[in-house]
């Protein structure tokens, strides 16, 4: 194999491809990229045997054939050419030159055979959605995923399509985040649940708001296609938590607040709290104020914002992290938050419509008053 194109495009290519190779393998070959020239196009991929990322770009082929080289040094070199085009030669025993300018290297290549064959998808009826409105989505339901949790399953997002409404659902058993957005879809409705992983690496590539993200979904597979770059991912299987048992039917006090205000009074008053030193942020709804203070062995904080409150006082302790989380994520001027008691979960809306909605679980607080 031989081929020649430019060095940007290639070292740009291969650092995104690079993303799908894990650091470590019991297979030597997946730490590599494959790299294919067929047909004046080169084809790289990059696969940890759960995610895989492909893509190809233009070459010139003397001759074709595939390769497989290792990732770290690859994208290395390619990254530290002098010439704006590099020429890759593989003899028949998969040693690669690597030319560009004067300067040239030498690489052990492994052969294209020993590479895990990628799987594909078919069954499923695509559908698209603008990359912006999926990257919204990813962010505002991501961060509620399950890092650690006896389930693998809640390691990722939940996609249901229904209706012509797609649901993107987390929970990581102490918060709850769903986001829902009409889309165009013509096909049965459908749940499947994708790797945190997986999505993360897609909001990365989803960077063209005038674009499409295009979905293709098997039984065991989800392909994503975004602009010239291609995700597979295998789909998590099991029984995801059941969410809509676990918001609360009605609410006894409810609070319409300026969202700035209450992320900043927050921040503001855990500023006490750290990895070592953890409290939980105690907020009293009373009023049309919240009182938002928190106390640790450093010291104490005390603040408070104005809300329009409706119906009974409530003094209720969370997580700040939890909390912060979860308000980072919203892209409003305002939110409701409806709670019932201290020991109840409270839900963060926005004011109207129920394009997302946060449950956040509390923390008990000791019996001291707030001031």
């Amino acid at each position: 194999m031989k081929f020649t194109c430019n060095t940007s495009v290639l070292a740009e290519a291969c650092n995104i491809v690079q993303r799908g190779v894990p650091q470590k393998s019991t297979i030597p070959a997946t730490e590599g990229i494959f790299m294919q020239a067929k047909n004046s196009r080169l084809t790289l991929t990059g696969y940890d045997l759960e995610v895989g990322i492909t893509t190809s770009i233009e070459c010139s082929a003397e001759s074709e054939g595939s390769i497989v080289l290792n990732a770290r040094l690859l994208c290395d070199i390619l990254r530290r050419l002098p010439a704006s085009a590099v020429t890759i030669n593989v003899d028949a025993h998969n040693l690669c030159k690597i030319k560009s300018g004067e300067a040239e290297f030498s690489l052990v290549g492994i052969p294209a055979n020993d590479y895990p064959e990628l799987p594909t998808v078919s069954g499923g009826l695509p559908f698209a959605i603008k990359q912006n409105v999926l990257r919204d989505m990813v962010k505002q339901t991501i961060f509620a995923v399950a890092v650690q949790d006896i389930k693998p399953v809640h390691k990722g997002i939940k996609f249901e399509v229904e209706n012509n409404n797609l649901r993107l659902i987390s929970c990581d058993g102490f918060r709850l985040a769903i986001r829902n957005e009409i889309i165009e879809y013509a096909g049965d409705d459908m749940t499947f649940v994708v790797p945190a992983k997986t999505l993360s690496e897609v909001v990365k590539l989803a960077d063209n708001d005038d674009e499409n993200v295009t979905f293709s979904i098997g039984k065991k597979f989800i392909l994503f296609e975004i602009g010239n770059y291609r995700i597979i991912s295998r789909l998590l299987e099991g029984e995801f938590f059941n969410y809509k048992n676990a918001i609360p039917a009605q609410s006894s006090t409810k609070a319409r607040v300026n969202l700035k205000l209450i992320l900043d009074s927050v921040e503001r008053t855990s500023l006490l709290i750290t990895s070592k030193i953890k409290s939980p942020i105690r907020c009293v709804f009373d009023e049309n104020t919240i009182k938002i203070s928190s106390a640790t062995s450093l010291g104490a904080a005390n603040d408070k914002i104005p809300a329009a409150i409706e119906g009974k006082r409530v003094e209720i302790g969370f997580n700040n992290t939890y909390l912060t989380d979860c308000l980072r994520t919203v892209d409003a001027d305002e939110v409701n938050i409806e709670l019932s008691s201290p020991v109840s979960p409270i839900i963060i809306k926005p004011i109207e419509g129920d394009s997302f909605i946060f449950l956040i679980i509390p923390m008990r607080l000791k019996n001291e008053n707030i001031s």
